[in-house]
């Protein structure tokens, strides 16, 4: 008549699995911070999650270890579904060992991993940990290194994730610094290589947590993460946002939503939405919150202001925005902005989302200490992944495009399929006073009234050179058009070179400025 003992037993084990330690939870939760099954319950679709390897165990002896042996091993890991899509997850449980990692543990974080790979769903991961489990010694290691190279080998195939929700120390900061996406939690995430009393005893120097690795300082300082969230919901609200922005797998494209208000057909602020002074700010967020169907999704906002990224919709389809933002540093290229800008060119690129760069660009920041920081370096990756990227890639110039700068912001030349200018830009070798300088010093020097003289010759050069017309008229610019039609030349563009195909020489792969 069955065997009911044995069904018993299995309900026991299950429940033991996911009751966890009571006191540590409730630390956990005094602390501020969800358990790793609440954060995926929180997380996920409804009812929607499938455990994996819920009774594994270490296999350690040593150091006391063999009389602690709690079932998952300090890691849930499994699938579920985010607004229905499919997504492998593993969350860290810092009840359990604080979350360290040891060699049946990370064990279980490849094979979902593994799993997410072979069926083309993205990976996200929940880091709580304490870092490497000391006990378990070398096999530790072995294990992060394991995760790290399934980082690598899905990069590009499969969209990755990573929350910081709490600490990450030590070699486990590798793993999320490889994935797509970093995002944390004000207060309470921690990323570091060495913490605060290493730092201490090594250099002297006194720094807190917060200080040395919180969400900030990742999120305006280091621009290793991406997003800094409020708290552990905004963090999921903030990733299931971004989600809706990426498609699957590589070979699969973004999800399009439905969209179906009154077309515009003009959008007639943008018009005078540039000031008449070509040397004063304006937030280039405007233009693009006027364009598109919403506002931007931006990414890594805190980091390398002088340049916008993030996602947009036209029609209700993911595009990939690159955007300089003359109200910060006047838009000039720099070292943060550039690296900043390559990898999203990239992303955008291994994973079919269009790119439309906004350009108002005075040049690359001058100075020794970008000199010797390696700028050229630098904005050479920049020019690397614009060049590299064969999605359909539009480009409207708003007003400055000087210099290298020029070539670098996804030109005609770098084979931007659509280059359109607005009549207030400015393209060309360098700005019209310094040109001028230069090229009539002598003159200017010599004559009766050196001022007007400047002044007249300035007009006359940004007439000749620095217009878009001429520009237009060598072909570097496709089309010259009115800012009120911006939308809709997009739009056009966006649906006619969706179909595009370009023949790249065969080739391992390149080798990247890095």
């Amino acid at each position: 008549m069955g065997t009911p003992e044995k069904i018993e037993g299995l309900e026991r084990k299950l429940k033991e699995a996911v009751e966890g330690d009571p006191e540590r939870i409730e630390k956990q939760q005094k602390a501020g911070k969800m358990t790793a099954r609440e954060r995926i319950a929180t997380l996920l679709d409804s009812d929607s999650f499938v455990e994996l390897d819920a009774l594994v165990k270490h296999r350690s002896n040593n150091f006391g270890l063999e009389d602690k042996k709690p079932a998952g091993d300090g890691v849930i890991t499994g699938h579920g579904t985010i607004n229905g899509r499919i997504v492998y997850i593993f969350a860290q449980d810092f009840t359990v060992f604080g979350g360290a990692l040891g060699e049946a543990h990370a064990q279980k974080i490849c094979k979902v991993m593994d799993m997410a790979t072979k069926t083309g769903c993205p990976v996200i991961g929940l880091n709580d940990s304490g870092g490497a489990r000391i006990q378990e010694g070398v096999v530790s290691l072995g294990g992060y290194a394991e995760i790290f190279y399934r980082n690598v080998t899905s990069s590009g195939v499969i969209p990755q994730f990573s929350l910081i929700l709490g600490p990450c120390a030590g070699g486990a900061v590798y793993s999320p610094a490889m994935t797509d996406f970093t995002l944390m939690v004000k207060n309470t995430s921690h990323m570091f290589i060495t913490g605060p009393d290493v730092i201490k005893t090594v250099t002297h120097e006194d720094v807190t947590f917060e200080d040395l690795g919180g969400a900030m300082t990742h999120n305006s300082v280091s621009g290793v993460a991406h997003l800094a969230c409020e708290s552990e919901e905004d963090v999921f609200d903030s990733l299931r946002e971004l989600m809706g922005y990426i498609p699957q797998n590589n070979a699969e494209v973004a999800p399009i939503i439905e969209y179906n208000p009154d077309e515009i057909e003009s959008i007639k602020e943008l018009d005078s939405i540039i000031p008449n002074n070509s040397n004063e700010p304006y937030d280039i967020r405007d233009v693009i919150n006027l364009i598109f169907d919403e506002n931007l999704f931006e990414l890594q906002p805190y980091w390398a202001k002088n340049i916008i990224t993030g996602f947009a919709r036209l029609r209700g389809q993911p595009v990939g925005i690159v955007a300089n933002q003359p109200s910060f540093l006047a838009g000039c290229l720099d070292i943060d902005a550039s690296t900043k800008a390559a990898r999203f060119v990239r992303f955008c690129d291994a994973f079919n989302i269009p790119l439309i760069t906004f350009v108002d660009v005075p040049g690359f920041l001058p100075g020794t200490e970008q000199e010797h920081g390696g700028i050229i370096r630098h904005g050479a990756k920049l020019l690397y992944a614009f060049s590299e990227a064969s999605v359909p890639k539009l480009t409207v110039i708003t007003r400055k495009a000087y210099g290298g700068a020029y070539d670098v912001m996804s030109s005609k030349h770098i084979r931007a399929d659509l280059n359109v200018a607005w009549p207030t830009a400015e393209i060309a070798v360098m700005g019209s006073e310094g040109a001028v300088n230069i090229i009539f010093r002598k003159e200017i020097k010599e004559a009766e009234d050196p001022e007007k003289m400047h002044q007249e010759l300035t007009e006359e050069y940004k007439e000749k050179f620095a217009s878009p017309y001429i520009a237009a008229e060598m072909g570097y610019i496709d089309r010259v058009i009115f800012p009120r039609d911006t939308r809709k030349e997009l739009l056009i563009a966006l649906e006619r070179y969706g179909s595009k195909r370009e023949e790249r020489p065969k080739r391992k792969h390149g080798n990247i400025p890095l």
